[in-house]
C-alpha cells in the first residue's frame, strides 16, 4: 500500500460585476437581482449565459457501463462494504454513489477553486450583509416519480440535515440559522453573523430530498429502501456488501442545463466492493470492473504485466495531480494519557524511517508529506513567519511552542538504513525527558505500565508498512502491534475514538473553510464520528480556524492557512506518511475522456465527464476472440 484514496479566475461580464459588488461590501441595490452562481469571494469564471463547462466534451455520447471500486468516501461510507442507502447520517455504512441520485441547489465547476452554478436553483440573491440567501427554484426540477421539486423540499432537506444528519454535516451547518420556503419557487436561507465564509457553498451543495417521501419514514434510520431522488442517476440493481448499480435517468430534467452538458454520460455506473486490495486487483485483471486508480506502488510497479496490458486491451496512464494532496499519516489519539506529551509523539515520528520504507516497500514512488496542505501554496514556507503571519500568531506567544515563531517543523530525513541510530537515540532521549524510563528492556509509562501501542487497521495490504516501524519502536522498548478488523468494526472504533494510532487520509479544498472544524477543532474533538482523530483541542488552532473562515480575500486566506500550518505541525499530532503528485490509472480500453482533467476535480473526473466509446468497445471484444 502507498497512498490512501482521496476530494482563481476573475470573471468578466455578469460574473465580474457580481465579484466587484461582493468584494467591496455592496449595498442591497448594487447586488444583482439574480446571480447565476456564487463563490467564496464572489469570483466566477463563467458568465450568466455560459453554455457548458470548458473541460467537458459537450458532444460525448451516452451509453455503456462504467464500473469501479470506491476510492473516496464521505460521512458514513466505507471503502469495503455497504448496508444502507442512507448515506448522509451516522448510522450504517452508506452506499457509494448515492450523491448521484440527488440534485443540490448548485453544483461545482471543477476548473475553479470554489465556483458554483445553479442546478435545482436557477439563481440566488444575496443580502448586502451576506447573511440571507434567497434562492429561486427551477420550475422544471422534479423527482424521479415526476413530482415537482420545490423550495419546500429544499427547506425540509436542509432543516433535517442540520438536525439529524451525520455529525460532520451538523458541524458544518452550525452557522445556518434557518431554511424556509416562502412559496414553491422561493427558498430563503439565513446564516448567523460571523458565519464561516464557505458555509453557504456547503449548504448549496447538499442533496435535496422529497419532503413527501419522508412524511412516513424516519429520516435518520438506516434503510435499503430506495429513496426518491432527483439527480442524473437512480438506484438500480444491488446486493448488500457486494455491488450497487446506478442507472442514468434518460429523461432527466437537468440534462441540458449548462452545468450538466457533457456530464453523466454512462447508462450504468457500478461500484464493486472488496474486503482485500489484492483480491480487488485480481478482480480488475479478470474484468470484473473496468476502471481502477492504483494507490499501491508495489502493485503498479510489479503486477501490471498481465496479458490484457501487454496486448493493449488495458490502458495505463499517469496523470499529473495539481490539487492539494492533503494529509496522510498515522494519527495519534491524544485523548489517551500516554500520548499527551508532545515529546512522546515526536519520538514516534523519529522512529519511522520513511526513506527506507519508500525505497524498499514503495519503489521510491513517493515524497514525504509534511503538511495538511501538502502540494499547495497554503503550506507554511521555510524560515520564521513573515510579518503578516506573525500578526496572527503573536497573541499566542508563550501559549504555543517557541518553534511556531521559527521554521515550521519538518519530519527528519533518515539515512535510509531502516534503523537510523542517530534518530533512534534522539527518540530515546525524548521519551526519557517525558518521564518514560526503560526497565528490564521495556519502556514504562509514568503510571508504571508498559508502553504499548496498537495500530488499528481495516485491510491487510498496509501491514508491510507497519512491520519495520514496529521493529524500530521495539528498539525504543515500546510494545507495538497491529489490530486488523473488518470494515464495520473499524468504522465503529474510529467513530468512538477507540484506538491508539490509525491511518487517515484527507485533503482540504483549494479554499478551505468550515470543514477545518471537522478535522482540527476543539469543538469536535469529543464529537462521535468526527474526523478529528488525533483529538486536536488547541485554542490557538481554534482561533486560526476562525481566521481562515473569516478571510475576506484569497490573500488573507493564504496567510491564515500558513499560520495554522505552523501551529498544527508544532503539535506533533501525527506521524506523516507520503504523497504522490500523479494519478495512476488503469482501465479497459472502452472509454473516452477529456485530454486534461479540470484542476480541481476530485481525481480525474471519472466517471462524471468520461464517456463510453462504442468503437473501442467493439475492438476490445474482437481482440479477445480466438
Amino acid at each position: 500500500m502507498a497512498q490512501l484514496s482521496r476530494r482563481h479566475v476573475l470573471a468578466l461580464g455578469a460574473g465580474g460585476a457580481f465579484s466587484a459588488a461582493w468584494l467591496r461590501g455592496a449595498t442591497a441595490s448594487e447586488m444583482p437581482a439574480e446571480a447565476h452562481g456564487m463563490s467564496a469571494f464572489g469570483d466566477l469564471k463563467y458568465p450568466a449565459d455560459f453554455h457548458h463547462f470548458d473541460y467537458v466534451n459537450v458532444d460525448a455520447p451516452k451509453g455503456g457501463t462504467f464500473s469501479l471500486i470506491p476510492s473516496v468516501r464521505a460521512y458514513n461510507q466505507s471503502y469495503q462494504t455497504f448496508n444502507s442507502l442512507n448515506a448522509f447520517i451516522l448510522k450504517g455504512d452508506g452506499a457509494q454513489g448515492m450523491d448521484m441520485t440527488f440534485a443540490p441547489l448548485m453544483v461545482r465547476a471543477n476548473d475553479e477553486p470554489d465556483g458554483m452554478y445553479g442546478l435545482a436553483a436557477k439563481s440566488v440573491n444575496i443580502s448586502a450583509d451576506r447573511l440571507v440567501y434567497r434562492f429561486t427554484m427551477r420550475p422544471e426540477a422534479k423527482f424521479h416519480d415526476g413530482t415537482k421539486l420545490t423550495a419546500h423540499d429544499a427547506a425540509f432537506s436542509l432543516t433535517s440535515l442540520k438536525a439529524k444528519g451525520h455529525p460532520l454535516i451538523i458541524v458544518q451547518m452550525r452557522d445556518m440559522v434557518s431554511a424556509e420556503a416562502v412559496d414553491d419557487a422561493t427558498l430563503v436561507v439565513t446564516f448567523a453573523k460571523g458565519r464561516a465564509r464557505d458555509v453557504p457553498l456547503y449548504v448549496a451543495s447538499l442533496p435535496i430530498f422529497s419532503k413527501a417521501y419522508y412524511a412516513s419514514r424516519a429520516f435518520d434510520e438506516t434503510s435499503l429502501d430506495i429513496p426518491l431522488g432527483s439527480g442524473p442517476y437512480k438506484v438500480g440493481k444491488f446486493e448488500v456488501n457486494r455491488y450497487i448499480e446506478y442507472e442514468r435517468v434518460k429523461d432527466w430534467w437537468a440534462a441540458d442545463l449548462p452545468p450538466c452538458r457533457g456530464s453523466y454520460n454512462f447508462d450504468v455506473v457500478r461500484y464493486e466492493f472488496y474486503r482485500d486490495r489484492d483480491v480487488a486487483f485480481e478482480g480488475f485483471t479478470g474484468k470484473n470492473y473496468l476502471y481502477r486508480e492504483e494507490f499501491t506502488a508495489r502493485i503498479w510497479a510489479t503486477r501490471y504485466d498481465f496479458p490484457a496490458v501487454k496486448e493493449g486491451r488495458v490502458k495505463m496512464e499517469v496523470v499529473p495531480d495539481d490539487t492539494p494532496s492533503g494529509a496522510q499519516g498515522w494519527f495519534i489519539n491524544t485523548r489517551r494519557e500516554k500520548f499527551r506529551d508532545p515529546r512522546v509523539r515526536e519520538a514516534l515520528i523519529d522512529a519511522f524511517d520513511f526513506e527506507w520504507t519508500n525505497k524498499t516497500i514503495m519503489y521510491g514512488a513517493y515524497a514525504r508529506t509534511v503538511s495538511p496542505f501538502q502540494n499547495s501554496d497554503l503550506m507554511a514556507s521555510d524560515g520564521p513567519p513573515p510579518p503578516e503571519e506573525l500578526k496572527l500568531l503573536e497573541p499566542f506567544r508563550g501559549q504555543v511552542p517557541d518553534e511556531v515563531f521559527a521554521a515550521p517543523f519538518t519530519p527528519p530525513v533518515s539515512d535510509g538504513s531502516g534503523q537510523d541510530r542517530s534518530l533512534l537515540r534522539r527518540a530515546q532521549r525524548l521519551l526519557s525527558e517525558a518521564g518514560l524510563p526503560i526497565k528490564d528492556g521495556k519502556r514504562m509509562l509514568p503510571n508504571g505500565e508498559i508502553f504499548r501501542i496498537e495500530f488499528l487497521l481495516d485491510e491487510p495490504s498496509f501491514q508491510p508498512h507497519h512491520g519495520p516501524y514496529i521493529k524500530n519502536l521495539a528498539t525504543l522498548g515500546i510494545e507495538a502491534s497491529v489490530r486488523l478488523v473488518d470494515a464495520v468494526q473499524y468504522k465503529v472504533r474510529q467513530e468512538d475514538f477507540d484506538f491508539d494510532m490509525t491511518t487517515q487520509r484527507f485533503s482540504m479544498s483549494a479554499t478551505p473553510g468550515d470543514a477545518m472544524r471537522s478535522f482540527f477543532s476543539s469543538q469536535v474533538a469529543a464529537t462521535k464520528g468526527s474526523y478529528n482523530l488525533a483529538g486536536v483541542a488547541n485554542p490557538a488552532i481554534d482561533a486560526m480556524i476562525e481566521k481562515i473562515m473569516a478571510a475576506d480575500s484569497r490573500e488573507e486566506l493564504t496567510v491564515a492557512c500558513r499560520a495554522f500550518d505552523r501551529l498544527f505541525r508544532a503539535g506533533r499530532y501525527w506521524v506523516p506518511h507520503w504523497f504522490n503528485k500523479t494519478h495512476r490509472l488503469a482501465y479497459w480500453d472502452q472509454f473516452g475522456h477529456p485530454q486534461k482533467p479540470p484542476r480541481y476535480a476530485n481525481g480525474v473526473g471519472a466517471p462524471d465527464i468520461w464517456w463510453y466509446d462504442g468503437g473501442k468497445a467493439a475492438r476490445l471484444e474482437q481482440a479477445k476472440q480466438p
